[in-house]
This record gives C-alpha cells, structure tokens and sequence, in this order.
C-alpha cells in the first residue's frame, strides 16, 4: 500500500486555498489605501437615484389616491345618480297618480249623472 505525501489532495477534493497576502515587487510601491467615503460622482449619482425613487414614490401614491377617489366618486355620483333618477321617477309616479285621479273622478261622476238620469229622474229610459 502506498503511503500518501503530507499535502495530497484525495480524489473528489481540492487543494486548499493559498490566503496568504503576495508579497508587494520591489520595484512597485505598495497600492494606495481605498479611500473610505464615496467620491463626489458616486454621491452625485445616489442623489440622482434617490430623487428618482422619491418621484416613484410619490407618483404610485398620487395614483392610489386618484384611484381611490375615482372609487369614492363613483359611489357618490352612482348613488347621486341613484337618487337623482329616483326622484325624476318619483315626479312621473306623482303625475300619473294625480292624473288617474282625476280621470277615474270624472268617470265616477259621469256614472252618477247616469245613474240619476236613468234610475232617479227617469229622463233616459233602458228597456
């Protein structure tokens, strides 16, 4: 049997990832530190970017206000129209009363002048 060397790597794994920092050439200095903040361009550009946000906000809000208020409109003017119709309804309901009242008024007093001419009076006789 075979021994393996110290460091092999088994079959189905990989070798171990090297962390240690590379040393800096002699001949290049060493890279600048990063700097800390945001430049001025790339504070420019979140500014840009969180304007905008704060207009998609305010424009998705303006349109669920608008909505909501069509749909509150909408009752209104349905139930204003609702009552509106209902109250030109009511006026022709009126009227035709008023003139079924009076056309069923002039037949009954037809039917009495009738009734007292043929039965009382006697002037217009049935046989």
């Amino acid at each position: 049997m075979v021994k393996r060397a110290r460091g092999s790597v088994r079959p189905g794994q990989r070798r171990p990832i090297d962390r240690r920092p590379a040393a800096p050439e002699a001949g290049k200095p060493a890279s600048a530190p990063k700097p800390i903040g945001l430049s001025d361009a790339e504070l420019e550009r979140a500014a840009q970017l969180e304007a905008q946000l704060l207009a998609d906000e305010r424009a998705a809000e303006a349109a669920r206000t608008r909505a909501k208020q069509r749909t509150a409109t909408r009752d209104l003017v349905g139930n204003g129209t609702l009552a509106i119709t209902a109250e030109e309804e009511y006026a022709y309901v009126a009227r035709d009363i008023k003139r079924i009242t009076s056309v069923a008024s002039l037949l009954l007093g037809i039917l009495a002048v009738l009734f007292v001419l043929t039965d009382v009076v006697k002037v217009i006789r049935i046989n």
